[in-house]
């Protein structure tokens, strides 16, 4: 089914006016914060109200990330800001010589890591920090679901370290241009992106068993598991690329579901929170629901020229979508009850 043959939600959608581009969205209970390239945060409250925030006055936000209280940015200026719900806003954390936030990610209790060049600094809730220092620049990170553990990728892998202990870091090769990286859900798989439009992983049990999933056209630069784990969705390709996860194996010897197939690439992907449903966002803008169990597709919202999805988000409930664009207009979808 085409985009325009769709039944459409999209006069559940209300319009944003952002005003930059949409680097990232996080929701901070009942109001949405929209990280923009320009250094703002936008805050959204359920009445519509917006608030406009300087986290990063001079410079803009590389990168983003929330824990459902803050929306914690990373900016060109070297600075890691903390923005909440009633417009407060400060510095956690900032890099040596101001250099450029390149990674960034959130621990359930608190903990934040990101990195700059090569150095990975790991600050817990109470504020204390360690330093890693990567074999090349650290390009994407991300904490396991149990524990204090991170993963770093990097050039020719990964690397899993722990920051509080002084056990050596292990190291997940790989050879070639690692860049983001996650944990599944339940912590037995790391994958990582890849320069070379790709995706590769590591069992971490039973074995440290490779997996390699390649045949993207593009790079991915967007991926969300299923609320079940059992599910990746990428995007990188004319459709939302759907890889298994659900045996001990993962996806080796197994081929990923399509879904959503337009005549424009996938940017963003997000799965809801509950239910087997997919928010995908394509460079031409577009936004679809896709329901896993038969492929069936809702539109959010059609093409627009110059208007590619930059960030998708499902509010905790999954009642509320918020995306965001590259040209500064983004969109709020409220799904009827």
């Amino acid at each position: 089914m085409s985009a325009s043959a769709a039944p459409s939600l999209t006069h559940a959608v209300a319009g944003i006016a952002a005003g930059a581009h949409v680097t990232g969205a996080h929701w901070l209970g009942g109001t949405l914060g929209l990280a923009l390239g320009d250094g703002t945060v936008l805050l959204v409250a359920g009445d519509g109200a917006a608030t406009r925030v300087a986290a990063h006055p001079e410079g803009g936000i590389l990168v983003t990330a929330g824990d459902g209280r803050r929306v914690v940015t990373g900016g060109d200026d070297g600075r890691i800001a903390a923005t909440r719900a009633d417009g407060t806003t400060e510095t956690l954390a900032g890099a040596p010589n101001g250099a450029w936030i390149d990674a960034l990610a959130l621990h359930p209790d608190g903990a934040v890591a990101f990195g700059a060049g090569r150095r990975v600094t790991a600050r817990d809730a109470k504020g204390r920090e360690r330093v890693f220092e990567a074999p090349s620049t650290a390009r994407g990170l991300a904490f396991a679901p149990k524990g204090y553990r991170l993963a770093v990728s990097h050039y020719n892998g990964a690397t899993l370290w722990y920051p509080n202990l002084d056990a050596t870091p292990e190291a997940l090769t790989w050879k070639g241009s690692h860049i983001d990286v996650t944990f599944s859900p339940d912590g037995r798989f790391v994958i990582s992106t890849m320069q070379e439009n790709a995706l590769h992983g590591w069992r971490l049990q039973p074995d440290r068993g490779h997996m390699r999933m390649t045949g993207y056209p593009a790079k991915v630069r967007s991926f969300a598991w299923s609320a079940d784990g059992h599910w990746l969705a990428t995007s990188g390709a004319e459709a939302v690329i759907v890889w298994p996860f659900d045996s001990k194996e993962g996806p080796t010897g197994k081929q990923p579901r399509e879904c959503g197939v337009r005549p424009a690439r996938a940017s963003r992907v997000a799965f809801h929170p509950r239910v087997p449903v997919l928010a995908a966002g394509y460079e031409d803008g577009c936004v679809l629901l896709i329901r896993l169990t038969d492929a069936t597709e809702l539109l959010v919202r059609p093409a627009i020229r110059d208007s590619g999805v930059t960030a998708l988000a499902w509010d905790p409930a999954g009642e509320r979508l918020a995306f965001g664009c590259a040209d500064g207009e983004a969109g709020l979808l409220t799904l009827p009850r």
